[in-house]
């Protein structure tokens, strides 16, 4: 079994200080907690950005900031850019502004779904220009998977060409209004993903714990953090830790932890 790749999401595009207080939001506060985690375990950096009011964006100079700020810092994480749909305009060249800036990989979600209040909308048109721009620019798409579908249709994009089948999916599990984090959900999941593919488990809010752990056991990778969870043993959780928790299951489980260079290779960068 490979050593256990930790995914830090140090905030997403919901957090705010007035929901948890340890919500990072700037380029400054974002490195801080990066090199705590680092320290702690992560290997991979799932990255968000805010613009000055503290808003979600895609701008590709604020994310080029951040990328250079962190290789500043000598933080050897892989940084893993989001191009979600909730990060502002939903267009091709905006959600793929920043895909020509110097990192290793990139979030793509292959089909559309629901948030608790918004349509996770991602066009078969954009999916495939995300892609394109992903694998002409040598950053390996980390696939985002909401439901059973989007599985089905990144093993679509790799017969047309437009994906090589070294995939390696993030199972997200207990969105409101898409798949359900229970273990039979979980399974189904694995047991559905291609051949030879590696994959890592989010577990939103609640579930994180038991989606987790599951993953450690099955030989999957795990991501944490402040986009996904915000409260932790009754108290507010901070990214490290949430780090510490996923650390503390891993060593109790015997699974040993990746470093930076090690999920390198398990991920075939």
């Amino acid at each position: 079994m490979d050593k256990l790749i930790v995914t830090i999401a140090p905030t997403g595009n919901v957090p705010t200080k007035k929901l948890n207080p340890y919500t990072v939001t700037t380029t400054a506060e974002i490195v801080n907690d990066l090199k705590i985690c680092e320290a702690l375990g992560a290997s991979v950096a799932h990255l968000h950005i805010r613009d000055e009011l503290e808003n979600p964006t895609s701008d590709r100079q604020l994310f080029g900031k951040l990328l250079d700020d962190i290789k500043r810092e000598d933080i050897k994480m892989i940084t893993q850019l989001s191009t979600g749909a909730r990060g502002g305009e939903n267009t091709i060249d905006y959600r793929s502004q920043m895909l020509d800036l110097n990192c290793e990989m990139a979030s793509l979600s292959t089909g559309s779904s629901n948030f608790p209040t918004a349509i996770n909308g991602n066009s078969p048109e954009l999916i495939e220009a995300l892609a394109t721009k992903m694998i002409q620019n040598h950053i390996k798409p980390e696939i985002e998977i909401f439901d059973s579908a989007m599985i089905r249709n990144a093993e679509y994009l790799v017969k047309k060409g437009i994906l090589k089948p070294d995939l390696h999916f993030n199972l997200v599990m207990n969105v409101p209004g898409s798949i359900a984090g229970t273990p039979k959900n979980l399974m189904f999941l694995i047991e559905s993903l291609p051949k030879n593919a590696t994959f890592s488990v989010s577990g939103i809010g609640k579930s994180q714990i038991q989606m987790l752990t599951m993953s450690i056991l099955m030989g999957g990778h795990v991501r944490t953090g402040l986009e996904d969870v915000l409260h932790q043993d009754g108290t507010y959780a901070s990214n490290a830790s949430l780090v510490k928790q996923v650390v503390t299951i891993a060593h109790a489980l015997k699974r040993d932890i990746a470093t930076p260079d090690e999920a390198r290779r398990i991920l075939n960068l």
